[in-house]
């Protein structure tokens, strides 16, 4: 038995039997992707998004962030009082040691206006061309910011590092010089931006959309593309920027009146025709608008307004000046209240005054919303006697925007994995969507995306996933954020029903009424034509006061609360009207 033991115990072990050689390559394999699986990209819209303005999007990945562009928005008509609306940076506040770096793609306020307030929050560098870096140190430069910013201009077709991302500044076309597209190189693709773009063949003092760079890109291949929707809905081409130019010759040409021509204040292109006609017809031009002068003066100190000396003349010179011999450049192309256009028609004016001898363009369509500020300033104008020209009448105005076959050659050119249409309101994405389905595009494919949604990305998918904190903080003078949607509804409250303030003076032992009620009322009735309204009032009050004083409430609190229900209720009845009530209880 011994010896049949040790024989066994020596009896070589069989060895454990081998996985085939294919099995054992895919478990390698597995484990190597578990070794070096890289992380998605994550873009979030912060701002752009069923929206015109307030443009801000996030690019995110493992421990870098960059941002595209942190531009403002115009407030809505509901938003009284409210000067203008920027992103809620609150997720950038929390990620700020990510942020490598804000890359701009054109100087618009949608897309730098908020930017020194986002400086004021988080400490980051920006990264512009030349004209879009002159626009921003200008508003750094009035929020007092400038010497606290890094900014670094860069050129088209150059390159830069930002963490383990890789921007690239791809020359293209707007309303306004200096234009790019970004292609951002990340671990897991390419993905292009095109920011605000049309194709222009002949545009005005620079060269064309630099479409071989984006074909290059598409034949290597781009994972997404997130291209401008704001002209989705129009279907062809947008007419070059250099054929408004032969309008404005036509209407220049043996005009013997003043001619005064309101445009974009950015539309640097648009004011260079305007500048090249005056100087051809031996025109002086005088400029009129803050926000004109601004651009103008850093226009032209950039490079980017070619103009002979002495011809810019100051607004307080055109009376040296006959009609014919003068061209004003001036704000207002959208009937802004405050522009200096609406102030012209409205005689308010303290340097122009407009006459039947006057020629009013307007160079600019609508943006919508708009269109009755304009409306109204065209019919003052008409009724001075002076001549009007507008885009109804005349095509003195080009958009900056692509539209449906320019939407088309970007997609075909780009040829990327995933679509995600930007920068506009809800109908616009959805049309550029279906653009991109006349093309071949799957639904699942395209992405229509809202603000503060994540989009993940890798080579081989795409997918929503959470959201951050987005929202609008609204500027209202030097005040940013304070006032929000309780202080916007009081505004509401008051423009519609106006306001009441009831004053009483009590005994603060006794509970007794000393004097009053008294009745304060602004925006509800006027109150020496309605005195049998606030005598009923008053009588009311004082009744209510001593019934509760009687029954032992001598809290103000509540007291102001039995004068608040009842006098609302009372108003109600008798007006159907509903006015703020702030009850007011002196002590002695």
């Amino acid at each position: 038995m011994e010896n049949e033991k040790s024989k066994r115990e020596n009896k070589p072990r069989r060895r454990p039997r081998q996985m085939p050689k294919k099995n054992a390559a895919v478990k390698a394999e597995k484990k190597e992707d578990f070794q070096f699986k890289k992380e998605n990209l994550k873009v979030i819209p912060l701002g752009g998004l069923h929206e015109i303005g307030k443009n801000i999007t996030v690019f995110e990945y493992g421990n870098d962030i960059i941002l595209v562009d942190c531009g403002v928005a115009f407030p809505e008509d509901e938003m009284l009082g409210i000067d203008l609306v920027i992103p809620d940076f609150s997720y950038l506040v929390k990620n700020k040691d990510k942020i490598r770096g804000l890359v701009v793609t054109h100087g618009h306020e949608d897309h730098i206006g908020s930017i020194p307030y986002l400086l004021k929050e988080v400490n980051v560098p920006i990264y512009a061309t030349k004209l879009t870096a002159g626009l921003i140190a200008h508003k750094l430069e009035e929020h007092r910011l400038k010497g606290s910013a890094k900014l670094n201009v860069v050129k088209q077709g150059q390159t830069i590092v930002l963490g383990k991302m890789r921007v690239e500044f791809i020359r293209s076309c707007h309303s306004i010089p200096d234009s790019v597209a970004l292609a951002i190189h990340t671990p897991v693709g390419t993905v292009v931006h095109t920011g605000d773009f049309k194709i222009d063949y002949t545009p005005i003092g620079e060269e064309p959309n630099n479409l071989g760079r984006l074909a290059e890109l598409g034949n290597k291949g781009v994972l997404a593309l997130f291209s401008d929707s704001t002209n989705a809905e129009r279907k062809g081409f947008t007419m070059s920027e250099s054929s408004v130019g032969e309008v404005f010759e036509k209407l220049f040409f043996n005009c013997t009146k003043r001619i005064i021509v309101a445009t974009f204040a950015s539309n640097v292109h648009r004011i260079q025709q305007i500048v090249d006609l005056a100087v051809k017809n031996k025109r002086k031009i005088a400029v009129c608008g803050r926000s004109m002068i601004n651009v103008i003066e850093t226009a032209m100190d950039l490079g980017y307004i070619d103009v002979p000396k002495n011809v810019f003349i100051d607004i307080d010179m055109i009376k040296n000046y006959t009609d014919e011999q003068l061209v004003i450049i001036t704000t207002g192309s959208q009937g802004e209240p405050m522009s200096a256009l609406t102030r012209m028609a409205n005689g308010e004016h303290k340097k122009v005054t407009l006459t039947a001898n006057d020629l009013v363009i307007i160079s600019a369509n609508p943006i919508p919303g708009n269109e009755k500020y304009i409306s109204r300033v065209i019919d003052e104008l008409m009724q001075i006697g002076s001549e009007v020209i507008y885009s109804s009448l005349a095509d003195i105005h080009v958009s900056g925007h692509a539209c449906q076959e320019e939407q088309k050659l970007m997609l075909t050119l780009v040829k990327p994995k995933f679509f995600v249409p930007v920068h506009g309101e809800y109908r616009q994405l959805v049309a550029h969507k279906e653009t991109a389905k006349k093309l071949g595009y799957d639904d699942k494919d395209v992405f229509l995306m809202t603000n503060g949604r994540v989009l993940e990305l890798n080579e081989n998918e795409a997918k929503l996933t959470t959201t951050v904190p987005f929202g609008k903080v609204m500027v209202d003078g030097l005040g940013v954020g304070d006032v929000g949607n309780i202080v916007l509804r009081d505004r509401q409250h008051l423009s519609q029903d106006g306001l009441i303030i009831v004053v009483i003076t009590m005994d603060s032992s006794t509970g007794e009424v000393i004097a009053g009620p008294d009745m304060i009322s602004r925006g509800f009735v006027y109150v020496r034509e309605s005195e049998n309204l606030i005598d009923d009032v008053k009588s009311m009050i004082t009744i209510k006061i001593n019934e509760s004083v009687n029954n032992g409430i001598t809290d103000w609190a509540t007291l102001k609360s039995i004068i608040k229900d009842n006098l609302r209720d009372y108003i109600y009845r008798e007006t159907k009207r509903n006015p703020m009530i702030l009850p007011i209880i002196m002590e002695v």
